[in-house]
This record gives structure tokens, sequence and C-alpha cells, in this order.
């Protein structure tokens, strides 16, 4: 069952105001559980899980920035 354009929208700001800072905070409370690591693991791992996180949702995002195709042109 494919989600029409406006659910999509929805979701996709559901997403990005609640799940993205929840996922944040956990990211951050994870890598605060062991000894700070050097710089550059710190950055290649925040990297990583900025875009591990946002891979489920693809379908979610995809063509929320175009204009809604449902929608006629009168």
């Amino acid at each position: 069952m494919a989600l029409s354009y406006k659910a999509r929208r929805r979701w996709s700001l559901v997403i990005l105001l609640v799940g993205l800072p929840a996922y944040i905070i956990a990211a951050v409370a994870i890598i605060g559980q062991f000894d700070r690591p050097p710089f550059w693991v710190e950055l290649v791992v925040y990297v990583v899980l900025g875009i591990i996180w946002a891979i489920p949702f693809k379908f979610v995002f995809k063509g929320v920035g175009q204009a809604d195709p449902e929608q006629s042109d009168s």
C-alpha cells in the first residue's frame, strides 16, 4: 500500500520534528557511554549515523519537495 502525497508530507514532517531529534539524543547518549574518542573518529561515527537514520525513510521523503502530482493545474 503506497502512501498518498499528503500522507508522505505529513509523515516526513513528523519524522523530521520528532524522530530526528530523538535519534540525535540517542546517538549522543550512546557515544557518551564510552570514553571520548578522537575528534575524527567521533565525526565519522556521527556522519555514518546521520546517513543510516535516513535510509529506512527514503520512501517517505522521495518526491515530497515536488508539486502535488494529484493536483490539477486549473
